[in-house]
């Protein structure tokens, strides 16, 4: 079963980049600079910071259906991010690294019909398995010790 990970769209956020901190706060935006090679993943790039850039940590509806999955939770956006990534049949680098994702397949309407804990490096097979049902419309990738929202996955 092929399949496509994205990234989010970066218009949603550019307006965003280079706001001051004051503007910022107005909107719980916190800027962090990215410390460390793992553990600042770009949402729109999929992509882990490099030491030294900033990212804007932000709430985002990434489960905007109307049902009880409905659901928000923080992201990263690199500041430095231009365009959306986009992964056929393979699985980015910051989700690879990562210990455990917590795979969600939801339906047409929204509502989650199957979920999975998934080592990072074995993440491929488990995607093709949970899109083969044919109940399965998407699914959602989250970091599964944060629960941060990671990626949407869709059939190619």
């Amino acid at each position: 079963m092929s399949f496509k990970i994205t990234g989010l769209p970066v218009d949603e956020f550019r307006p965003l980049f280079g706001l001051p901190q004051a503007e910022l706060d107005r909107h719980g935006i916190v800027r962090m600079t990215a410390d460390a090679p793992i553990g600042f993943p770009c949402r729109v790039t999929l992509r882990d910071a490099d030491v030294g850039q900033t990212l804007l940590l932000l709430n985002y509806e990434h489960q905007a259906a109307d049902t009880p999955y409905r659901s928000r939770h923080a992201i990263f956006v690199n500041e430095a991010a231009q365009d959306a990534a986009v992964f056929v049949d393979e699985v980015p680098p910051c989700l690879a690294v990562r210990p455990t994702i917590s795979l969600r397949a939801f339906d047409r309407r929204g509502m989650m019909t199957s979920a999975e804990l998934v080592p990072g490096d074995a993440l491929a097979p488990a995607i093709e398995r949970m899109l083969a049902v044919p109940a399965a419309a998407y699914l959602h990738a989250h970091n599964a010790g944060r629960g941060c929202f990671a990626a949407r996955i869709d059939r190619n």
